[in-house]
């Protein structure tokens, strides 16, 4: 006898009227748009903090570059205060012996401050072109960010959408997912 006859519970008679009364599967197709676009925000997320890290990491290798170019500059000046001194010695010596003497010497500190300075405008070369790296790297973070938190703003208003069963609700979920992928897309192509 028992067979034949069934009690619903209250939770069994909310999901058949749910599943009777629910336009097109609205909870569903919410659940999944929330599922698709939390999955691509965990992606964008994380490249954003990868693109961060880089940043950082290009700006430290510029201002090491940076610290040996000075390195490379403060021993151009110290070679040009010994060719100054050698010149001056130079000119205040009086035997043609003594001034070939420093005449040597100011030539050779001469063509090792022309090596030095060639170093050193190379690191500074190196040092802009990390910088710029970083800055490449910066730029591309804030576009994951812009797009991690466009997806985010989709996704509440997924929740809200929910709550209020507003179909426009989700076409603005819709809208603001598309905004977040479109900025992602824009990240990763470096615009």
């Amino acid at each position: 006898m028992s067979k034949d006859f069934h009690v619903h519970g209250p939770h069994e008679h909310e999901l058949e009227h749910a599943a009777q009364h629910e336009p097109r599967g609205f909870a569903g197709q919410l659940a999944v748009i929330t599922a698709i676009l939390a999955t691509v925000g965990a992606f964008f997320s994380y490249m954003g903090g990868a693109t961060q890290a880089n940043a950082g990491l290009l700006k430290n290798d510029a201002a090491i570059k940076k610290t040996e170019a000075s390195n490379q500059w403060n021993y151009y000046q110290a070679k040009s205060s010994k060719q100054n001194l050698a010149e001056l010695a130079q000119e205040l010596s009086s035997g043609e012996e003594q001034k070939a003497k420093y005449r040597d010497k100011v030539a050779r500190y001469e063509k090792e401050k022309a090596d030095i300075k060639a170093a050193a405008e190379a690191l500074e070369r190196e040092s802009s072109q990390f910088d710029a790296k970083s800055g490449e790297q910066l730029h591309q973070h804030h576009r994951w960010a812009q797009a991690t938190t466009a997806l985010q703003i989709s996704i509440a208003l997924a929740a809200i959408a929910l709550l209020t069963r507003r179909r426009w609700m989700e076409w603005a979920t819709l809208v603001a997912g598309g905004l977040g992928i479109v900025l992602g897309g824009l990240a990763a192509l470096h615009v």
